[in-house]
C-alpha cells in the first residue's frame, strides 16, 4: 500500500529536498558551496542584472550572505566543482554530471541549427579556424577570437559567424567555458584544460545510464514529485525519463505515493528527508530550481508565477523581475526588486502579499531579509516603493 502525504508534508520534502531550512548565518565555505551545488546540481544563468545575476542567488537563499567570489572561482578555477553547459537550461552543473550529459552534445552534433548548418555547408573549414584559435590561445572570448564580425543576416542574438561557431563547438562538446569575465562574458576553451582529469576520462555512459543518473539525480533534488516535473528538472525527454523512473522505482530508490490535492501520480525519493517543520527564510530568483518548473511551483505552493521581464510593460502583474519570499514553509510575498548600485540603494519597486500568508508577521521578516540581501549586496539603503498590496506595511516597518 502506497504512502499518502498531505499537501504540507510534500511542501516540507520539496523544501528540505532543495536545501531550505538550514543555518544562514554560518559562515560559507567552498565545502558548503559545494554541498549545495551537488544537491541541487545546477545553477541556471541569467544574463540579467538588475538585482544580482540568477547563478549567485539560490547560495544566498539557502545559506545567507557569502563572498560571490566564491562561486566565481569554482566555475572559473582549477580544481572546478562546476561547469556550463545545458541543463534545465543554460547551467553552473555540478562538473560530476559532465559525463552523463555528453549524450546531449553528441545528439545535438547530428541536429545543427539553421544559421550553423548553413555554415557547415557554405564555411566549413570556419570550424577548425575558430577551433585552432581557441586551441593555440584559450581561453578567450569571442570577441577575442580574430575574425571579421560577419554579421548574420536575421539572426535574433545578431551573432558573428564566429560566436555562431564558437557556440556550436560548446554545444557539441568540443569546446567549454573556463568562466566568465568581467563583462559576463563567456571565456572557451578546450575541456581537457578545464574539466578535472578524473571528469574529462572519465567513461561516457550509455544514453540509457545517463538518463538514469540524470533522473536519479534530480529525483532527490525534488524529493516529491510527478514525472512530469522530474523530466522538466535536467529538460529531458518525458518518455525517457518515465522509462529512467521505473528503474528507480525498481530498485527502491523511488516509491510511488499519494499526494491530497495532487491530480497526477506522485513518486518520493525513498531517502528524502521527511521534516515534521522547515524554518527560515529566503529570497528566491525567477530562475531558481525552487520555482523555475511553473507547473510544480503550482501544484506544491499553490502559487502561480510568471516572469515578468518577458512579459509587456503594460501586461505585467507584480513587477519586472520578481523574487518570491520562502517564509517557513510557504511563500509569503513576491517583491520586484532593482539594486541601485549609483545610489547605493535596494529598490522594492512594489511588494504583493500572497493569500493566506499573515500580513504582520510577513512585513516584519521580509523587512529583515530585504536588509540582509542589501547588505550582502553592498548596499546601505533599501528604499519600498508604495506599489503592491503588501508596500504600505513593509514602509511602516522599513
Amino acid at each position: 500500500m502506497s504512502v499518502t502525504l498531505t499537501t504540507a508534508q510534500a511542501r516540507r520534502i520539496a523544501l528540505a529536498a532543495q536545501g531550505f531550512g538550514k543555518n544562514r548565518d554560518a559562515a560559507v565555505t567552498m565545502r558548503g558551496l559545494s554541498s549545495v551545488l551537488s544537491r541541487l546540481g545546477q545553477f541556471q544563468i541569467d544574463s540579467v542584472n538588475v538585482c544580482v545575476r540568477a547563478h549567485y542567488q539560490p547560495l544566498y537563499a539557502r545559506l545567507g550572505a557569502y563572498d560571490r567570489a566564491l562561486l566565481d572561482r569554482a566555475g572559473n578555477a582549477a580544481p572546478r566543482r562546476g561547469y556550463e553547459y545545458w541543463g534545465h537550461a543554460a547551467c553552473l552543473i555540478d562538473v560530476n554530471l559532465e559525463p552523463a550529459l555528453r549524450f546531449r552534445a553528441q545528439a545535438s552534433r547530428a541536429k545543427p541549427w539553421s544559421e550553423m548548418g548553413r555554415l557547415l555547408e557554405t564555411k566549413p573549414e570556419l570550424v577548425d579556424k575558430v577551433y585552432a584559435q581557441v586551441a593555440e590561445r584559450g581561453p578567450l572570448t569571442a570577441r577575442e577570437v580574430e575574425h571579421d564580425q560577419v554579421r548574420s543576416p536575421g539572426s535574433w542574438w545578431n551573432w558573428s559567424e564566429v560566436k555562431t561557431t564558437l557556440e556550436w563547438l560548446f554545444v557539441i562538446g568540443e569546446l567549454t567555458s573556463a568562466g566568465r569575465n568581467t563583462q559576463f562574458e563567456r571565456r572557451y576553451d578546450l575541456p581537457a584544460r578545464v574539466l578535472p582529469a578524473a571528469v574529462f576520462n572519465a567513461p561516457t555512459p550509455t544514453e540509457e545510464e545517463s538518463r538514469l543518473i540524470l533522473a536519479r539525480r534530480a529525483a532527490a533534488a525534488l524529493g516529491v514529485f510527478t514525472p512530469a516535473w522530474l523530466a522538466e528538472y535536467f529538460y529531458t525527454d518525458r518518455a525517457a525519463t518515465t522509462a529512467a523512473l521505473n528503474q528507480l522505482v525498481a530498485s527502491g530508490e523511488v516509491e510511488p505515493v499519494s499526494v491530497r490535492g495532487w491530480d497526477k501520480p506522485a513518486f518520493l525519493w525513498a531517502a528524502a528527508a521527511r521534516p515534521r517543520k522547515v524554518s527560515g527564510e529566503g529570497l528566491v530568483a525567477p530562475f531558481d530550481s525552487l520555482v523555475f518548473d511553473r507547473d510544480r511551483l503550482a501544484g506544491t505552493f499553490g502559487v502561480h508565477y510568471r516572469i515578468g521581464l518577458y512579459t509587456p510593460k503594460a501586461d505585467r502583474v507584480h513587477g519586472y523581475y520578481v523574487y518570491l519570499f520562502v517564509m517557513d514553509e510557504r511563500i509569503a510575498a513576491r517583491v520586484d526588486l532593482k539594486a541601485d548600485r549609483s545610489t547605493s540603494r535596494l529598490l522594492v519597486q512594489s511588494s504583493w502579499l500572497e493569500d493566506g500568508a499573515p500580513e504582520a508577521e510577513t512585513a516584519a521578516r521580509l523587512v529583515a531579509e530585504l536588509r540582509r540581501m542589501a547588505d550582502w549586496l553592498g548596499l546601505a539603503e533599501v528604499v519600498i516603493e508604495p506599489a503592491g498590496s503588501l508596500a504600505p506595511t513593509l514602509a511602516r516597518l522599513a
